[in-house]
């Protein structure tokens, strides 16, 4: 079953939300403030695919319930649910380790559109690739079948979008790829949320990866069109 955790203050925004969720297969858990969203994810013992987070809610807000959730798991999806629409919001909540924003009002279709979207992200991180399953570049290594990225043998911890990206990049190394194709890879055609998801992926990704994510070795800018992953093994 797909299991779904939906954190909102508002009692009509919440019924909503989880009357379309059920409606399309969705088990659904909703809370109305932060800290039940927490005391929920822990009692499950953290057996949720998807958490929604309100940000604007008394008590912990939805950017530090997200700090939170991130920190105990790096595989759930997270979707923020705000009536702001100010970039620095949306920037704010992807860095902190949200998947994806959606801006109320938002309709039935967008919301299981967004949610099954994430979804199948989560559901491919216990899918084994057997074509390959390590993906090597300098001193990085992908392993495919436990989605687990490792520099100089060091674990880094990703969430599954940054896992998808970082996979996408590896297979196309020393290729430029436009915004475009990243966002139509990663989060699907039917994708139809901000392309600067894509940056502040990328933003999120260099901190992790890069010695100087100011002046990124293995993610490079190509101005104007998209990133390019250079493969230290090909210079």
């Amino acid at each position: 079953m797909k299991r779904i955790l939906v954190c909102e203050d508002e009692d009509v925004i919440r019924e909503f939300v989880v009357i379309n969720l059920k409606r399309v297969g969705y088990d659904v858990y909703d809370v109305s403030c932060g800290e039940d969203a927490l005391r929920a994810f822990e009692a499950a013992g953290g057996n949720f695919d998807i958490v929604l987070l309100d940000i604007m809610m008394p008590g912990i807000d939805g950017f530090q319930v997200c700090k939170e959730l991130r920190k105990r798991s790096s595989t759930i999806g997270i979707i923020m649910l705000s009536a702001k629409t100010q970039e620095m919001d949306k920037v704010n909540g992807l860095m902190i380790g949200a998947d994806d924003y959606i801006t109320k009002p938002f309709s039935p279709s967008e919301l299981t559109a967004r949610v099954d979207a994430i979804y199948r992200r989560v559901c491919m991180s216990s899918v084994s690739n057997k074509q390959k399953s390590m993906l090597k570049s300098g001193p990085f290594v992908l392993n495919r079948v436990n989605r687990t990225l490792h520099k100089n043998e060091k674990a880094i911890e990703l969430t599954q979008i940054e896992y998808q990206v970082l996979e996408y990049f590896l297979k196309n190394k020393n290729t430029a790829l436009d915004r475009a194709s990243i966002l139509e890879h990663i989060w699907g055609e039917q994708y139809d949320g901000d392309d600067k998801i894509v940056d502040v992926n990328i933003r999120r990704i260099r901190m992790k990866i890069e010695d100087q994510p100011s002046n990124p070795k293995y993610i490079t800018t190509i101005w104007g069109y998209g990133y390019k992953w250079n493969d230290p093994n090909d210079h």
